[in-house]
């Protein structure tokens, strides 16, 4: 078997270059789709397949040097080499094999322009550069099928009209699949975990099955242009996208909107703030509700008062336009107002009443430090409450920080809505650490506003299912009944592909809408961060509660926008699949070249993680995909990550992981092409 480039050399510098890149990069992007753990650039992915499947030029030197042009410039290069002192003598066999490696040489270069070009992030849709690295990919594949004409499976394996089929057994988030399609391989990705699954067939299978489809809904069909327009790739779902994800949004502020009032600017907050004169009168619509988790103060004379943890009360740390909370302790009780301006001791308003790293507090009222284990103690007797920090609105010219009210407080009291995710999160500490505060479940971690909201949205998935359907029909698309799982390019299957899209825009706004959200403070952003701002799902102490109503990040218009724009990127064609399977049995990789990037050991629990997905999207996805979503939970057991909880001890979680990945490597040896 020849020697691939990859096996030989690559332009390192440029590559990474190209992955860094991309981590600027946010609109359009396919992770913005949907989050994952861990999700390898494209540049590097897309880098590695090339490479992977391209012949390096020491192996067919004697046709590059048969070429007369390509000779006459090896010859040059070494005629000048050798007038610098280097070089074999002319006529000599050290001469011809020179000759050789310099014509490798100067082919491999010019590989690596078309590398280099391939990894930049403005060349990932570049249909000019993305078919010159398509064209040197079949140029490999008909020498391979050459050299292997005699083969008894030639017939199969090497058909030189056919590039293989591509295969990755650890999809995950799917870099590797898509970018082996985007280079013009049928794709094929697996993985156990279900939100994976689901990922890779959002990325590889559905875009080129209802590829340059106009959209389906009335309003597009009903625009009048002077030309018509031309719908590529996937831009028509895309399209659809956006119009059924702003009449959900519609819809969902007819039936919760007055869970969301706006903020009342009056004469008696002008008083005492006179930077709001400007707004007096005037109602704002509020960007977030900024709490607190209280307990009891330990000390006894304040036993009766609710205290704030607070990680901190800057609100802003934005150059001239700071602002944080001042807490006014009065008699027996305190209140909280709003400060604008540098505040006189910067540390202690940064560090709120946090006294160390670990869970350690001060008692506002008196001083007296709040110990990890009595706050882990009220917390587990589900004494543990929450105060209204402050107010943050939409104003003229940026945010607005407003103190807290009686009526913003009695808006959060709404009844808790008939169904919450009851599944309980690992009792494992390093990426879940809500369940030693009292909050074992997912259900715990959201606020009942909060749930009241999220399950408006994906009670809306459902019934845009079958609106879109309706639609569909109405713009002529036929309606055969065959679901999308069945391979289905109908009305039906259609509204599916739309409802799945849109179930990964209430995963976007469940991850920053969640009571571990926190708020961001720095200059830049001024806006909630998500709940996975690492792989883990950390205990927090304040939180911001959003308005899914406003445009600011994280809502539901501006997720449903994120997703869309991911989605109109994507590959047409050629054909993908994604399904589950476990890499250590699966038959997926048959005659297939495979790239891969296995587990890292116990770097990242992904099926436990993913459950904070997994229960959302089972809400709306089991009817498509009821297969994928047959279990309560994402699958565990035979997941190939060394989880000690899991498994009884590491020495046991170490055996598993090593067991299972040899396995899958031994299958992936027997099968790939």
């Amino acid at each position: 078997m020849s020697r691939k480039l990859i096996e030989v050399a690559l332009p390192l510098d440029e590559i990474n270059a190209g992955g860094a890149r991309e981590k600027s990069v946010r609109h359009g992007h396919p992770s913005t789709l949907h989050l994952w753990w861990s999700r390898k650039p494209l540049a590097v992915a897309r880098a590695v397949i090339f490479a992977q499947l391209l012949d390096d030029p020491s192996e067919y030197a004697d046709v590059l040097l048969s070429d007369p042009a390509k000779k006459r410039a090896a010859r040059r290069l070494l005629r000048q080499r050798r007038a610098d002192g280097g070089g074999a003598g002319a006529g000599t066999a050290d001469e011809r094999r020179t000759l050789w490696e310099i014509a490798a040489e100067q082919e491999r270069e010019r590989l690596f322009g078309i590398l280099k070009d391939l990894v930049r992030w403005e060349n990932t849709t570049n249909e000019t550069v993305l078919e010159r690295a398509r064209t040197e990919i079949w140029q490999s594949w008909r020498r391979a099928c050459a050299e292997h004409a005699d083969d008894p499976r030639a017939e199969e394996l090497f058909d030189r009209h056919r590039l293989p089929a591509f295969h990755d057994p650890f999809a995950g988030g799917g870099a590797l699949p898509l970018e082996a399609q985007r280079l013009g391989l049928e794709a094929h990705a697996s993985d156990l975990n279900p939100v994976a699954v689901l990922i890779n067939k959002a990325m590889i299978e559905i875009p080129p099955r209802f590829a340059g489809r106009p959209p389906m809904n009335p309003e597009s069909r009903g625009e009048a242009t002077i030309v018509e327009k031309t719908w590529r790739g996937a831009q028509g779902l895309a399209e659809d996208v956006r119009h059924y994800g702003r009449w959900m949004r519609d819809e969902a502020e007819e039936r919760i909107g007055h869970l969301y009032p706006q903020v009342e600017i009056t004469p008696e907050i002008v008083q005492e703030r006179p930077d709001l004169k400007r707004y007096e009168g005037r109602k704002l619509t509020v960007i977030a509700w900024l709490w607190a988790r209280t307990v009891k103060s330990p000390n006894p004379a304040f036993s009766d008062v609710d205290v704030p943890l607070a990680s901190t009360f800057m609100l802003s740390t934005k150059k001239g336009r700071e602002a944080y909370v001042e807490p006014v302790v009065d008699g027996r009780g305190y209140r909280l107002a709003v400060r604008i301006g540098e505040p006189p001791d910067a540390e202690s308003v940064k560090a709120g009443t946090k006294l160390a790293r670990k869970a350690t507090f001060r008692c506002l009222m008196s001083g007296s430090p709040i110990p990890n284990d009595y706050i882990k103690a009220e917390g587990l007797a589900r004494r543990m409450g929450q105060r209204l920090l402050a107010i943050v609105a939409e104003g003229d010219r940026g945010r607005v920080y407003v103190a807290p009210d009686r009526e913003h407080e009695r808006a959060t009291q709404v009844s808790v809505p008939s169904w919450r995710p009851e599944l309980n999160m690992p009792r494992d500490r390093r990426w879940f650490s809500p369940p030693l505060y009292g909050f074992p479940s997912y259900g715990d971690i959201f606020t009942s506003r909060q749930l009241a909201a999220l399950t408006t949205f994906s009670d809306l998935v459902t019934e845009a299912t079958a609106r879109i359907q309706r639609d569909a029909v109405a713009a002529g698309l036929p309606d055969d009944g065959r679901p999308l799982r069945e391979g289905g390019t109908g009305a039906t299957a259609y509204a599916e592909a739309v409802s799945l899209y849109l179930s990964f825009a209430v995963d976007r706004v469940v991850d920053r809408h969640t009571s571990i959200a926190t708020w961001d403070s720095s200059p830049s952003k001024l806006q909630l961060r998500n709940t996975f701002a690492r792989q883990a799902i950390p205990m927090t102490w304040d939180f911001g509660e959003g308005n899914p109503f406003c445009t600011s990040s994280g809502t539901w218009l501006p997720s449903v926008e994120w997703v869309a724009k991911s989605i109109a990127t994507l590959p047409a064609e050629p054909a993908g699949e994604a399904r589950q399977a476990d890499a250590s049995a699966q038959h997926v990789s048959r005659a297939r070249v495979v790239s891969t990037d296995p587990p890292y050991y116990d770097n990242i629990g992904y099926a436990d993680l993913s459950d904070f997905f997994y229960v959302w999207l089972r809400r709306t996805m089991k009817p498509v995909f009821p297969e994928l979503f047959a279990t309560l939970a994402v699958p565990k057991a035979e997941e190939l990550v060394a989880t000690p909880y899991r498994h009884g001890g590491r020495d046991a979680a170490e055996a598993f992981f090593l067991r299972g990945i040899t396995e899958a490597l031994h299958r992936l040896a027997e099968q790939s092409h």
